[in-house]
């Protein structure tokens, strides 16, 4: 073969892979969660969690997102805020799971603290493009009806004032049920993530159905 050809060969590769479709080399858009033990598989193996089952859900529906769990057990609302930059920056997410608040209510944090701090969550992950999805919890019943109402309603509040839907209890048909919860009547088994995961999947897939939709990018003043 000559250098001639050898040259044409090579001029002719490279034209063919100038025109592949640019996504053949872009990486998968990634969803990020950023939760507390709900969300970390805490006493369950990791691949039984609904975070794990998600990534499944989403190859089934003919998505290509990438699941990254940035969940830490224990966290609360100001911890996961303090984390929230740092991921944001390392996945630049296409769809930010926000999945806290549980163990304010569990510790007693003020309810303006979770709000603000989920509020600002939101905000950095919206200043960065990504869509958010806010996941809520409810306390157990010996809270009291009154300090549950108003934890359920910094979630509302948080969804109509930044314009991003609400999976309003993440635990739905799973807390209420003795058989789906481990013993310490707080984490759900491997039996209640399916469930879990479905509660979850309806708000999510309107997100990845609409993802030609640019994200909500104005941001207001956090909650007080």
């Amino acid at each position: 073969m000559t250098v001639f050809s050898t040259a044409i060969r090579l001029l002719v590769l490279s034209l063919l892979l100038a025109t592949l479709p640019a996504w053949s080399a872009e990486k998968p858009p990634v969803i990020l969660i950023i939760g507390d033990s709900l969300s970390s598989a805490y006493g369950i193996n990791i691949d039984e969690g609904w975070v794990a089952l998600l990534q499944q859900q989403i190859g089934q529906a003919g998505y290509r997102h990438q699941v990254i769990n940035a969940s830490v057990s224990g966290d609360t609302s100001r911890t996961g805020l303090g984390r929230t930059a740092s991921a944001l920056q390392a996945h630049k997410p296409a769809i930010v799971i926000v999945a806290l608040g549980g163990n304010d209510g569990l510790r007693g944090l003020a309810l303006s603290e979770t709000e603000t701090s989920l509020a600002q969550i939101i905000e950095q992950s919206q200043q960065n493009h990504a869509r958010v999805l806010l996941v809520g919890v409810r306390l157990p019943p010996n809270y009291g009806a009154v300090y549950n109402e108003q934890f359920a309603s910094v979630y509302r509040r948080l969804s109509d004032q930044y314009a991003v839907p609400l999976v309003p209890r993440m635990l739905d048909q799973v807390a209420e049920n003795r058989e789906l919860m481990q013993a310490d009547g707080m984490h759900p088994t491997a039996d209640g993530q399916p469930r879990i995961l479905q509660n979850i999947w309806t708000e999510l897939e309107t997100l990845l159905q609409d993802r030609d939709t640019p994200p909500e990018n104005s941001v207001t003043a956090p909650a007080g």
